[in-house]
């Protein structure tokens, strides 16, 4: 199965850094860096910024976005030491750690700047904003279009883009041509997305500036334009647009909820032979595959906030059989804060239930696919609802559960089913549907697959990060499927 990769493009800026210099402010330059087995490994570095405590980097990160991977990275400041010759030798302004999925669901990350001891960098922050390549770039070679502005000059340009707030955002800064009257810029590329949202009308600002080594840059003069006018244009620029195939990711925001098996075939909790052992020393199997799932999912929502649901239990204080309960036991809010919270909530509840039966899937399938069905009626897609389903794979309702998944399988719905144990899952198989398209009691077939079935015991001895990739495999593709078939538009695909 081909997992889904994309790539997208971060852009960084930074204000209130600390200023390291004496006789001047800092030079500051960012480098990225991405986790691999443990190490930190540089991707990239952006240009410096002479003399300037609050930088617009014109350089761009691309970087592969996998979906289905927890992909740290580190955005990590330093004041340019040109004396030096490796990167420890630069003075240190401060860093950010997060994933890739953070800033993917957020779109446009603002966070403090923290210094090793963990500190905050002074009042040093960084903005990173996330943006993915349409179909077209932008090439264009710049050639003797401000000549008759230059005596003796250093001149450059810089391109900006007007953003839906009013303001103007760098999007490429050229080189700079030295002492010249007669400058000629190399030509360069941007895709279409970064320099105009995609909208060959909107309007661009390009600005020059005489370069000054002491970060104060004369301002020569400006105009705006737009990709159609300089298409248009014979003696100022040449342009041409090229064509990529390109998958486009949609920044949609995915709704997760997480349905666990209380029945009484996973054995007492109190006794170690249950798959929800109350361990005071350690880990069980439902909460090993919560946190190894979790730690992938909770950073495709902004709040973090996820409804975690119950199922095949007695409750207090009548001891009634519930098929679809909150762990929590907050039916009007039953939100749990991360993984961590879920984790939380999960362990809290267990003393406090009678686990029972019968083991019913269909209405907590049912209870998603009606908020998936709220989702339809907006005129474009913005929520994808996935459900998590851990269970020891007993199933007593199949009938009214294959009835549930062809109906959601019209929905904005997927279904991960998290078998752990070593009980015999071909209930669990059958519903996946990877072999035979699924099909109701009364014959109507799933207009697309929406299940995707992973025993937990193929894992037990690997990384988190291998469980959360096989679990995860399939849904970039479901969520590409839907939109094909409804003919839908994804929501805000390529964001500020």
């Amino acid at each position: 199965m081909a997992h889904c990769v994309t790539r997208v493009e971060l852009s960084v800026t930074a204000a209130n850094l600390l200023d390291r210099d004496v006789a001047s402010k800092s030079d500051p330059f960012c480098v990225l860096f991405h986790e691999v087995d443990g190490n930190w490994v540089e991707l990239g570095r952006t240009e410096t910024a002479v003399n300037n405590l609050n930088p617009v980097f014109g350089v761009k990160f691309q970087v592969d976005y996998h979906f289905e991977e927890v992909q740290k990275l580190r955005f990590a400041m330093f004041d340019e030491d040109k004396c030096a010759t490796q990167l420890y030798e630069h003075d240190f302004l401060g860093e950010f750690i997060c994933t890739l999925g953070v800033i993917v669901s957020n779109k446009k990350l603002h966070r403090p700047l923290i210094l090793a001891n963990g500190k905050p960098a002074g009042k040093g922050s960084i903005t990173v904003r996330i943006s993915t390549p349409l179909q077209k770039d932008f090439t264009t070679n710049c050639l003797h279009s401000v000549q008759d502005f230059f005596g003796k000059s250093d001149p450059y340009l810089e391109f900006h883009k007007q953003g839906e707030d009013g303001k103007w955002m760098l999007v490429h800064r050229t080189e700079v041509i030295k002492n010249t009257l007669d400058p000629a810029w190399k030509s360069f590329t941007v895709p279409l997305i970064s320099l105009c949202n995609g909208d060959v009308d909107r309007n661009i600002k390009v600005l020059c500036y005489d370069y000054d080594n002491d970060g104060g840059h004369d301002f020569i003069g400006e105009f705006q334009t737009t990709v159609t006018k300089m298409s248009e244009a014979q003696n100022s620029v040449e342009v041409k647009h090229i064509l990529h195939k390109f998958n486009k990711v949609c920044f949609l925001t995915l709704m997760f909820t997480v349905g666990i098996d209380f029945t009484a075939s996973n054995g007492n909790p109190r006794e170690p032979s249950s798959l929800h052992y109350i361990n005071p020393l350690g880990s069980n199997e439902y909460l090993a595959a919560i946190l190894a799932v979790g730690q992938i999912i909770q950073d495709y929502d902004t709040d973090k906030m996820f409804p975690a649901l119950g199922f095949g239990a007695q409750l207090p204080p009548d001891w009634k059989v519930s098929h679809e309960f909150a762990i929590n036991f907050n039916p009007t809010n039953p939100f749990c804060s991360g993984v961590e919270g879920i984790a939380q909530a999960y362990s809290a509840c267990l003393p406090h239930i009678r686990f029972y039966g019968p083991t019913n899937f269909s209405p907590i399938i049912s209870h998603v696919a009606r908020f998936a069905a709220q989702a339809l009626q907006q005129e474009k897609a913005a929520q994808y609802f996935t459900l998590l389903i851990i269970t020891d794979g007993v199933i007593s309702d199949m009938d009214e559960t294959r009835h549930a998944i062809v109906q959601a399988s019209k929905l904005p719905m997927s279904i991960i089913i998290i078998g752990v144990g070593n009980a015999d899952f071909a209930a669990m198989e059958f519903l996946d549907g990877d072999a035979s398209v699924l099909r109701s009691n009364t014959g109507e077939e799933a207009v697309r697959d929406i299940v995707q079935f992973v025993p937990f015991r193929d894992f037990r001895n690997a990384p988190k990060e291998t469980l959360a990739k096989s679990v995860l495999a399939e849904l970039p593709q479901q969520v590409t499927q839907y939109f094909k078939q409804r003919n839908l538009p994804p929501t805000n695909p390529a964001p500020e």
